[in-house]
């Protein structure tokens, strides 16, 4: 049953879980190491991959024998990884030759990363099925207004703006792996 109320408090969760805002420094570094992200495709890609995994995301841990505390701890690591690479400006994640960046890291793991699957999950048990779809739509067109205006973001806060925006939301992401660890690792060690 249609609850704008639910709507509006999934739509501020997955918005923070989602954190696009704090991911225009990698947006936009990637757009200059591959010179064009396809917007488009990466937000349509995110959104089914989001939809799909609200349907069958549980399903599919369990049949290939992954607990939702496993995939967690690995989301964890990944989104460790990255805030590494945003706070010491070295490069982990490599590609052979990219042209474009759409559906990776864009579409996963950075919008439709570990943590927002697990959230999807969890929220699955509190909402109702179509105020989350509802709620994943909402943020899917905000992911898609940020990728298209990242150039003119970048071009408001400049090269020293950009830098100290991506070592501040290294940080943020650093502390959300490790509470994204933490808050996982007990279930695995039980």
């Amino acid at each position: 049953m249609l609850n704008w109320e639910h709507v509006f408090t999934i739509s501020m969760i997955l918005f923070a879980v989602i954190d696009i805002l704090g991911s225009v420094p990698i947006i936009v570094d990637l757009r200059s190491k591959v010179g064009h992200i396809q917007s488009e495709k990466a937000t349509i890609v995110a959104a089914v991959i989001m939809i799909a995994f609200l349907f069958v995301g549980e399903e599919i841990l369990k049949l290939i024998g992954i607990d939702a505390n496993s995939f967690a701890v690995a989301g964890a690591f990944v989104l460790f990884f990255l805030a590494l690479e945003m706070i010491l400006g070295i490069r982990l994640y490599k590609e052979d030759n990219p042209t474009t960046a759409s559906i990776v890291p864009i579409a996963f793991p950075l919008i439709a990363g570990a943590g927002t699957m697990t959230t999807l999950l969890s929220l699955r048990s509190e909402y109702d099925t179509l105020n989350i779809i509802i709620a994943i739509l909402i943020n899917i067109i905000l992911v898609y207004g940020v990728l298209k205006s990242s150039g003119k973001i970048e071009k408001l806060l400049g090269a020293n703006g950009l830098g100290i925006i991506r070592k501040i939301f290294g940080v943020i992401l650093l502390a959300i792996a490790v509470k994204l660890f933490t808050a996982n690792v007990q279930g695995l060690l039980n």
